[in-house]
């Protein structure tokens, strides 16, 4: 008598997919910081809408009923936290988003390279589109700068670690430096963005100076102030 085949099992498949997210900082007084936040969704309304957000709490020191107060806050503005960072585990409640580590740190610190690695082909430090970034697509590049030699759609967006250089029409947003360089520069051939950010430092539509509205421009950190100018 034949014995029967045992049924092949079927391995799980696991895909790796890294996002960006938004890291919030909360600081007391907590009201006063929420409606910063309100400000924030008044000026560019559904920004949060659909993206991760991570909050860190190491900057307060907020009970397990503070928490849960700050976070239902933060549902009824229609942002939904993907994970906390900076508090001990035992605050949460497993309802509660997971405690998360092992972020990316937000500064990069160049150090000298071994030998061994001095030899082995480095990482692009930019990169180059040569066509339009459409509406609703999202480019993320935070190895280095990015070159677009069309134009950037709206609600379309463009993440670079470094510069970000657009060769024609900005109507989406642009964030650059996002890995701590506070030396990036967004510059582009037509400004009417949504939103410019360098470092986390950010302006909206509502904060660019209308005269500059359709025009060469470049943006700057100037301190822990965002500059926009006319590119001559």
């Amino acid at each position: 008598m034949e014995a029967l085949a045992k049924p092949q099992r079927q391995m799980v498949r696991l895909r790796g997919r890294s996002y960006v997210a938004f890291v919030f900082v909360p600081t007391v007084p907590i009201q006063d910081w929420l409606l910063e936040i309100d400000a924030t969704i008044a000026r560019s309304p559904g920004f949060f809408a659909g993206r991760p957000v991570v909050v860190d709490l190491s900057s307060v020191d907020l009970s397990q009923s503070g928490i849960g107060h700050l976070l239902t806050s933060l549902v009824d503005r229609n942002i939904r936290v993907l994970g906390i960072e900076g508090v001990e585990e035992g605050r949460l409640t497993p309802s509660m988003p997971p405690l998360l580590s092992g972020g990316r740190s937000c500064v990069v610190e160049q150090s000298a390279p071994k030998k061994s690695e001095a030899k082995a082909e480095s990482k692009p430090t930019s990169l180059l589109l040569e066509s339009p970034v459409r509406s609703g697509q999202t480019v993320i590049f935070p190895d280095g700068d990015v070159t677009i030699l069309g134009s950037v759609g709206s609600g379309a967006e463009v993440v670079a670690g470094g510069s970000i250089h657009i060769y024609g029409a900005l109507r989406g947003r642009a964030m650059a430096g996002v890995n701590g360089h506070t030396s990036a520069r967004i510059y582009c051939q037509k400004i009417e963005a949504e939103l410019l950010a360098i470092d986390g430092f950010y302006q909206t539509a509502d904060d660019i100076d209308s005269a500059l509205r359709g025009r060469p421009a470049q943006a700057w950190l100037q301190g822990n102030t965002m500059r926009i100018t006319a590119l001559n």
